[in-house]
């Protein structure tokens, strides 16, 4: 039975390391756009969203290793981000003209 709780705490240490990636490429995305293009695109303030995302990728950051895992704090962090990349980024990307790969 020590085996099957190995690989179950390797599966969730391989999906906290996918949530810390996605909450540190929002974070950067959002610090790299122009402070302008938030509000044009209704949205919240630039400094609003990087301010979350940092939180988010902190709380990403505590998931990672022996102690972490994915609790509540780890789940609204990935939340956070998910909403800026499902949501804020494309908004924003389609009023810069940033295309799509």
């Amino acid at each position: 039975m020590q085996i099957i709780g190995q690989i179950q705490f390797w599966i969730i240490q391989a999906l906290a390391l996918l949530a810390l990636g996605a909450e540190i490429f929002a974070l950067v995305h959002a610090a790299r756009t122009r402070s302008d293009a938030f509000p044009a695109a209704g949205k919240q303030t630039k400094v609003f969203w990087v301010a979350l995302l940092v939180l988010a990728a902190f709380m990403g950051f505590t998931a990672i290793g022996p102690t972490g895992g994915l609790g509540l704090l780890s789940i609204i962090g990935i939340v956070i981000a998910g909403v800026y990349l499902a949501d804020v980024r494309p908004a924003i990307d389609q009023l810069l003209g940033r295309s799509r790969r």
